[in-house]
């Protein structure tokens, strides 16, 4: 369908407000434009671009800080967090992280994103992993964003341990499923 710019552009800042991680090739894509034209649209609407959108939106979400590891040693960006309860983050898989020969991301990267996310989530100074029991689901290709939710789904505080699941999925697809038992150092 052809949409006048007026059209489009109006259609471009609902689709953003409504899903602000989608990339410019996937609004190209959806309104039948360029790369380029979707640009020029967001310069003129002064929408900015997808990395500094997941930073605003990390930055109005985060009501809490990760204690349990440094922020830069989280693979993937938290966008929301809710310690002991649910932690969202997002990687955006580039050629790097694929196989050469197939494009196929290798799974320690999905594993990588899901494990720290579930030691970020652990509101404690110190939080391990114990165990865990993953599953990959389908694969994933360079140019694929995975969105990993961990929600809390269990404390033991006898054993000082809780139990995590992170389910990873690019657009409406799941990817990987991990349940993750963590150690903490207190009995919260």
């Amino acid at each position: 369908m052809k949409y006048t710019k007026k059209d489009r552009q109006q259609l471009l800042l609902e689709t953003i407000e409504k899903n602000p991680f989608i990339t410019d090739e996937q609004l190209a894509s959806t309104f039948n434009v360029s790369v380029q034209t979707i640009r020029l649209d967001r310069m003129e609407l002064s929408i900015p671009e997808l990395r500094v959108r997941i930073k605003s939106v990390a930055a109005h979400n985060f009501g809490e800080e990760v204690k349990s590891l440094p922020l830069n040693e989280v693979i993937g960006e938290i966008i929301d967090i809710d310690l002991d309860k649910q932690a969202i983050s997002i990687l955006d898989i580039t050629q790097d992280h694929v196989f050469a020969r197939n494009g196929i991301a290798r799974g320690h990267h999905l594993f990588a994103q899901a494990n720290s996310l579930a030691v970020a989530v652990i509101n404690d100074e110190l939080a391990l992993t114990r165990k865990s029991t993953i599953t990959f689901v389908k694969p994933v290709k360079a140019g694929d964003r995975i969105i990993a939710k961990a929600v809390v789904l269990s404390k033991d505080t006898e054993k000082n341990s809780t139990l995590i699941e992170v389910t990873s999925k690019v657009e409406n697809d799941t990817v990987f499923i991990g349940q993750f038992s963590m150690y903490r150092m207190t009995k919260s």
